[in-house]
């Protein structure tokens, strides 16, 4: 199988415009995004998708490799999609550009799901992993996902799921990790579909698959990096250099 990754990258962030560009330990967000996917050796090409003039040529001036989109997108999913419908590629990674921590492992996890027999039925899969720290829990930036046995996705939230009614029991919570892995023609009707209700509600684009009947595969990972959202966030980030 062809494995690309894209990294979907704009400007304009509602909660912390500009932060692709903003500074980590001497190089841009984006830029340590980029080059810890180039690192991680598991893909056949990585290249950032961008609506800036900034992005593409902080990537392109430091010897990597990016795509202008050509038009207005909703979400990051819909902006790779357009870069990849001529790309040849089985699978398609998407690396979200505020990940500036991504490793080989959870990658690795992520892409096998696609082999064998029982990978053939996997149309589209992501990671999550456990939260522990009670604020995480309830903070709405962290999105949490709930699973059924098998490791399908049941329903996404950035509320409590599941809520703890029994206290008697040990419960797990989950926050879903915003790298998604495609089959190239599972992406391309993505962008078919219409925004869904829930998914506009929650503000999290992957209740469009579970909306439209999509089974998403989860894989539970021990990455514990940092999705920076906020500012906060950036500082956060900053210590685990």
């Amino acid at each position: 199988m062809k494995k690309i990754a894209l990294i979907p990258a704009r400007y304009g962030a509602t909660r912390f415009p500009g932060k692709m560009m903003a500074e980590l330990g001497g190089k841009t967000v984006i830029l340590r995004t980029y080059e810890s996917a180039v690192n991680t050796g598991v893909f056949d090409e990585v290249l950032v998708v961008t609506d800036s003039d900034l992005i593409y040529n902080e990537i392109v001036s430091n010897g990597g490799k990016a795509v202008m989109s050509k038009k207005e997108h909703e979400c990051g999913t819909d902006r790779i999609a357009e870069a990849a419908e001529d790309m040849d590629a089985d699978i398609v990674v998407n690396v979200q550009g505020d990940e500036p921590f991504t490793q080989k492992e959870p990658l690795e996890k992520l892409l096998k799901v696609f082999e064998g027999e029982e990978g053939k039925k996997v149309q589209v899969a992501s990671l999550m992993q456990e939260l522990h720290d009670e604020a995480s829990i309830a903070d709405p930036n962290y999105v949490k996902v709930a699973v059924d046995k098998q490791f399908n996705a049941l329903f996404f939230s950035r509320s409590v799921i599941p809520y703890p009614r029994n206290k008697d029991i040990k419960t797990t919570y989950y926050e879903h990790i915003g790298i998604y892995a495609f089959r190239k023609q599972t992406l391309l009707d993505f962008t078919k579909l219409e925004p869904t209700p829930l998914e506009l509600a929650e503000k999290v684009e992957c209740l469009r698959y579970l909306e439209n009947g999509i089974p998403m595969k989860m894989v539970s990972t021990s990455y514990m990096g940092v999705e920076i959202d906020t500012p906060e966030d950036l500082e956060k980030a900053a210590k685990f250099l």
